[in-house]
């Protein structure tokens, strides 16, 4: 008697298969960020003194091995968050006219300047938006689904400024014409 079916041999050939074609498809993991040594520490100021986003920045930072500067320290790299705002509007209404579906949209403005007062990172916003039911019937659970999709928003909100500046200066072509 064998000691392999024939079954599982054609699913690890084909496991095997699909291992190899992987890299073949431009498939790769994202790299850690990538921040210049000569940057120095890097504060993050909020026109929000509370922020939980400038806080998840920060620590995305110092995760990243980026040296977090004291706050309003001199002759830093500054991430300046200029504005967070948030919206709740109705997607979707009743046959009586009240909201079934809102659409939670999250827009943050930033910039980065070096220690010289260059900017690093222009100006630039990012909108992300998440899609929510909450039948005026059935309120029970929605203020709590509306505070996890706020979460997440805030999570992809700050790998999306954590992409932004490890994009800038993986090419030098574009920090060169600042």
């Amino acid at each position: 008697m064998s000691l392999f079916r024939p079954r599982s041999i054609r699913l690890a050939a084909a496991a095997l298969a699909l291992s190899l074609l992987l890299p073949a498809c431009g498939f790769h993991l994202r790299n850690a960020l990538t921040l210049p040594p000569d940057l120095g520490p890097v504060d993050i100021v909020s026109s929000d003194p509370y922020s939980r986003l400038a806080r998840s920045v920060e620590r995305a930072l110092a995760a990243a091995g980026a040296e977090i500067a004291e706050p309003r320290a001199e002759d830093v790299a500054v991430l300046n968050i200029q504005s967070e705002r948030w919206a709740a509007l109705p997607a979707s209404l009743d046959a009586q006219g009240r909201a079934q579906e809102y659409t939670l949209r999250y827009a943050v403005v930033f910039s980065m300047r070096d220690a010289d007062g260059r900017d690093v990172v222009p100006q630039q916003a990012i909108e992300l938006a998440r899609d929510y039911l909450a039948p005026p019937t059935d309120a029970i659970g929605a203020d709590s689904e509306r505070e996890l999709l706020s979460r997440e928003l805030e999570r992809e909100m700050t790998a999306s400024i954590i992409r932004r500046i490890d994009a800038v200066f993986r090419n030098p072509q574009e920090r060169a014409r600042r």
